[in-house]
């Protein structure tokens, strides 16, 4: 262990679909915030722990900032724009081959508020010219004083080494707060509920993805095999989305199933028995106290 040891928080914002998880699971070196194609997939923070023998980064992957049509919308955002004050460091990632967008103007303008280090990160610079980084450089730079600007992608991991080693230089001297082993603060269930979510997102399309809740309602150990049994409800609004979700013959829900099985026993590394039912709850997104049973607390925001 380093004589000098650093450590700290640091939230990584951005528009929706922009590659926050996919840079977290990246730093990380293993998957613990679900990725999809779809927007706004990430509903709650996600914390990765980032330990060297120098530092420990504790990365708080936050929703995309975006225009809520719902209670749901206005929890995540909230979400977002909470952790600018909770962390010592941020991280504000843009798409390079999207461009510039009003949802970047919008958190520039909130980003001047904060007294935080910002880092402005180009991400998906492997699917755009040479020439669009250096215009995008000067287009941000003219909005905000950014602490670092740099280019990265976090899909391929270029530059994400450069990334972590300019995050520790910028940290104050500070305590080790998880066990060096640990690599996120969430609770396997929480974990487990979104992997089956992914896969929800995977296998549906249109209005379905963003109607859906995952709940564990029980993880049990069989004590003939020692397989774990775990029960989930998936959640949707509309009878119709039901329908959707668990396919012609069954084949849609069965699919999602085998899926999120194979990356829970990845995860957990044992074998696994996934039952999964769906039930419909009319307009949970727009209902506290459904958002509150299924783990969206407006109250710790």
């Amino acid at each position: 262990m380093s004589d000098v040891f650093k450590s700290g928080f640091v939230a990584i914002v951005g528009r929706p679909n922009v590659g926050k998880s996919t840079l977290l699971n990246q730093i990380i070196g293993q998957k613990i915030a679900i990725m999809s194609d779809k927007a706004q997939t990430t509903r709650n923070k996600i914390q990765g722990v980032y330990t060297t023998d120098k530092a420990q980064v504790v990365f708080i992957d936050t929703p995309g900032i975006h225009k809520p049509k719902h209670k749901l919308g206005d929890f995540m955002v909230k979400i977002a724009l909470n952790t600018f004050r909770e962390v010592d460091m941020i991280f504000f990632v843009i798409d390079a081959e999207a461009g510039f967008g009003r949802g970047d103007e919008f958190i520039i303008e909130k980003l001047k508020n904060v007294e935080t280090p910002v880092f402005l990160l180009i991400n998906k610079i492997d699917l755009v010219h040479p020439e669009v980084l250096i215009d995008l450089i000067a287009k941000y730079s003219e909005m905000l004083d950014f602490e670092e600007i740099i280019p990265i992608s976090a899909l391929q991991g270029n530059n994400v080494e450069t990334l972590l080693e300019e995050t520790t230089k910028h940290l104050e001297v500070g305590p080790m707060y998880y066990p060096e082993d640990q690599v996120t603060d969430h609770p396997e269930r929480f974990i487990i509920a979104e992997l089956i979510r992914e896969q929800v997102l995977k296998f549906t399309h249109e209005e379905v993805p963003h109607s859906v809740a995952v709940v564990i309602e029980g993880i049990e150990t069989n004590p003939e095999t020692q397989k774990l049994h775990i029960m989930a409800q998936i959640i949707v609004e509309r009878s119709t989305q039901k329908g959707i979700l668990i396919g012609k013959q069954g084949q849609t829900l069965k699919q999602i199933g085998m899926r999120a099985r194979k990356e829970i026993e990845l995860l957990l590394g044992s074998k696994v028995y996934l039952e999964i039912w769906v039930k419909v709850q009319k307009g949970w997104r727009d209902k506290e106290h459904f958002l509150h049973d299924y783990g969206f607390d407006q109250d710790e925001y």
